[in-house]
């Protein structure tokens, strides 16, 4: 089925993404063996749903070779003029240290050949030291590219509110940040969405459906052991899971987003999703693709087919009125990779 008008969001006036993107984390392994063929096969099956906007890093392992195969591919099918329905944000992550302007445009071109593209549409800087104020000369680095084309827009990933201020207010224009942010990690609510509302600057959420554990497949079990948590996402969440309030609770989660799914006809990742594109300045959520060996794309349309009402929104804020608060516990966005 065709996608709704209401898929899509207009980054910038000259970018509009699908607001369910495609995460490639799950190809740079720990997440089972990625045939590169059926990956870039199954590409197509993504963006002939509609899902068009593609979410990975330098060092994602594959991915952003699997989207250079991909677009060659696509336009010795469909023409290079429709290239530009397929939208690819790439990161890049240096290691901490003085970073010098060739270093940045070393890096840039490996991506743009890589990917086949003449200019990024968006490169998501990470960082992982904020001691070392070299990101900052890293980021004007990366502007300079975008003055000569090379770039088309500059974002981040994992940054906190506080980082992202020095950025915004050095002068170096910022369309959005990348952030965990789920119904269990409602971090960004407490700083982050009012400063970028302020500012323009786009929240792109990541961890939404917590690797797969906000899901009918763990509602109602005991809860896994580590053995059973088979990938690097179902560890990470889990963590996360029990640092926001543990197995019990998050079964009483699960409970009340069943009974709100069956309500909608729809699936509780879909109702998860759903809670966190509807928050302010919510571009877009990020759901991993294990590409080639298991897909939801029979599910994934209904994302757009349904709204939450004030009944729902009542039913989660009560299942989750007895949880940690993980601004407290962790800080702020990104503050758990620092």
């Amino acid at each position: 089925m065709a996608l709704p008008e209401t898929s899509r969001f207009e980054l910038t006036p000259d970018l509009k993404i699908c607001r369910v993107l495609n995460g490639m984390w799950q190809v740079s392994g720990a997440h089972g063996h990625i045939d590169p063929a059926r990956a870039v096969a199954e590409m197509f099956a993504y963006h002939d749903a509609g899902f068009t906007t593609w979410d990975l890093a330098d060092h994602y392992g594959p991915a952003e070779d699997f989207v250079g195969e991909f677009r060659k591919s696509f336009a010795n099918q469909h023409g290079a003029k429709r290239l530009p329905e397929i939208q690819a944000f790439t990161k890049w992550v240096p290691r901490p240290g003085p970073v010098s302007r060739g270093a940045v445009d070393q890096a840039i071109r490996i991506s743009l050949s890589r990917m086949a593209v003449d200019a990024l549409d968006l490169l998501q800087f990470h960082w992982w030291d904020y001691d070392d104020r070299s990101y900052l000369d890293a980021l004007r680095h990366l502007a300079d590219l975008q003055a000569e084309g090379l770039i088309k827009h500059l974002a981040l990933t994992n940054f906190n509110t506080a980082h992202l201020r020095t950025i915004v207010e050095s002068g170096i224009r910022i369309v959005s940040n990348q952030v965990q942010y789920s119904i269990v990690d409602r971090r960004p609510e407490r700083r982050m969405a009012a400063y970028c509302a302020e500012h323009g600057i786009a929240l792109l959420a990541y961890g939404t459906a917590l690797g797969g554990l906000l899901s009918e497949k763990y509602f109602g079990r005991a809860e896994p052991r580590r053995a059973e948590l088979n990938t690097a996402s179902l560890q990470k969440y889990k963590q996360m899971i029990d640092a926001w309030g543990g197995w019990a609770l998050f079964q009483t989660l699960l409970a009340v987003l069943r009974q709100i799914a069956d309500k909608h006809r729809s699936t509780i990742a879909n109702v998860g999703m759903r809670y966190v594109l509807d928050r302010p300045t919510v571009a877009g959520v990020i759901v991993g693709t294990r590409l080639g060996i298991s897909q939801h794309l029979d599910d994934k349309p209904q994302i757009f087919g349904f709204a939450l009402d004030a009944e729902d929104h009542a039913k989660i804020d009560a299942a989750i009125a007895g949880s940690r608060d993980l601004f407290q516990l962790i800080g702020d966005c990104g503050d758990e990779y620092r």
